[in-house]
């Protein structure tokens, strides 16, 4: 139970220091709409989506009033497409992300997840047809998010996956090049997904989960920023002892969303998602929580340090609050959704090798950031392939959601508004990886993949 005290907090979070839900997405199975006729697989698609979700939104909007808890998304994850698409043309895969789109247009949604593919081990012919179809799919469709898995820790890295994305994300950001190339971030390419995942743009619904299910993402690093303010100075142990009772709390109003959200929509409860997701509004920055605990700047010696205490409390504090922890968890550091990151690079502080670093002890991996738009597709690959090294090294998720923006170079920017931000284009090596990714096959697991 709530004591008085902790209802005043609470409401204090929410009023003064933006706590958020930041999303609720609904996972939706599409395995029984499979069928060889695209036609009828795509009214499937439409029919089971609109049916599932049809109340989604409305239920989300009854529960913000209900307990003046803002949420911002409202999202749908549905099963990775490339697995129900049959033995279509990439102009298929492009008409069912179409549908997608149009599906979530009807019910209202902000993003709907799940243009997927799993090739971390190899390509199916289904994989090889959305993969193609990606920068299409993503050009000509508003809400539709896309990824694709392309290393676990049990499989290793497929390579030559890696150098076909380079090359898809290339195309993605030339056929949206009148806006900033806007398809790459809604594309993102990762090592070890979570299949539980309620953020874009990574969303799926995974085969092992149910028919549908309600996961939550929560959100608040202005919420734990203010928490850390009021022990300026103070040792480490009192910080991460600080954030564990703040994600504890965050995490607490996440479930309860959850819950209610399952119950009035007449579906499983799924998981929370303990991230701190940060925004673009200044005061709701993970860069500023790393600032707050000494750092002159984000970026500088002792970031690395200052993100892994804060990824690692997060989750203590949120496995206490929640029984059902899952998605991503931790802290992100997407350059453009957050105002303090983009401070960081415009002063110079913060380059791409330094986030790089970040992204060993943090949830996710490289994420919404602009390189310059002549950026060969084989240094696009061996960034991609860097970061899933870490991830299958390390036996956990990384991502990479890169923008080589088109028709822009080192000081300039791209912009989106909204929760995509701005990104101010940076600065990469600009020596050659085009040999070591021409090579292709298979990165091989490591010795840590033999658990069993």
């Amino acid at each position: 139970m709530f004591n008085p005290y902790e209802i005043m907090e609470t409401i204090h979070m929410l009023e003064e220091e933006k706590l958020d839900i930041r999303t609720i997405t609904m996972g939706i199975s599409l395995l029984d709409c499979a069928h060889g006729d695209t036609r009828i697989l795509r009214k499937n698609i439409y029919d089971k989506i609109c049916n599932y979700a049809r109340d989604l939104v409305k239920v989300a909007d009854e529960i913000q009033l209900k307990y003046d808890i803002p949420i911002i998304n409202k999202r749908i994850a549905v099963t990775p497409i490339a697995m129900i698409g049959g033995a279509g043309t990439e102009e298929d895969y492009v008409s069912i992300a179409r549908t997608l789109d149009e599906a979530a247009k009807e019910i209202g949604v902000d993003f709907i997840g799940g243009f997927s593919a799993l090739v971390h081990k190899g390509h199916t012919d289904n994989d090889r047809k959305l993969i193609a179809s990606i920068p299409e799919a993503l050009a000509s469709t508003e809400r539709v998010c896309s990824s694709v898995n392309v290393a676990t820790t049990k499989a290793g890295i497929n390579m030559d996956a890696v150098a076909e994305i380079g090359r898809v994300i290339k195309k993605t950001a030339e056929l949206t090049a009148d806006r900033d190339g806007i398809g790459c971030s809604k594309l993102v390419v990762f090592a070890n997904v979570p299949e539980d995942n309620p953020f874009m743009a990574g969303a799926f619904h995974g085969p092992g989960e149910g028919e549908c299910v309600i996961n939550v993402g929560i959100s608040g690093p202005g919420t734990v920023k203010a928490a850390l303010e009021k022990v300026k100075g103070k040792p480490f142990d009192e910080v991460a002892e600080t954030v564990k009772k703040t994600a504890f709390k965050i995490t607490r109003m996440g479930q309860l969303v959850a819950r209610e959200a399952a119950r009035m929509l007449g579906v499983p409860f799924g998981i929370v998602d303990l991230s701190l997701a940060p925004t673009p509004a200044v005061g709701d920055s993970v860069a500023h929580i790393l600032e707050e605990m000494g750092l002159e700047c984000c970026g500088t010696h002792g970031t690395t340090a200052a993100l892994a205490l804060l990824n690692d409390a997060v989750k203590k504090g949120g496995v206490m609050a929640s029984s059902h922890v899952g998605g991503l968890s931790g802290a992100f550091i997407p350059v453009s959704e957050d105002a303090g990151m983009i401070n960081a690079v415009e002063k110079g502080a913060l380059s791409l090798e330094k986030l790089e670093a970040m992204t060993c002890v943090c949830s996710v991996g490289l994420d919404m950031i602009a390189v310059p738009g002549d950026t060969p597709a084989e240094t696009i690959s061996a960034i991609i392939a860097d970061e899933v090294a870490i991830g299958v090294i390390n036996n956990k998720t990384t991502a990479v959601r890169l923008i080589p923006a088109p028709g822009k170079d080192v000081g300039d920017e791209v912009v989106y508004g909204g929760l995509f931000g701005r990104a101010p284009v940076m600065k990469i090596n600009p020596y050659s990886s085009k040999d070591f990714i021409d090579r292709g096959g298979r990165i091989p697991a490591p010795m840590q993949s033999l658990k069993n």
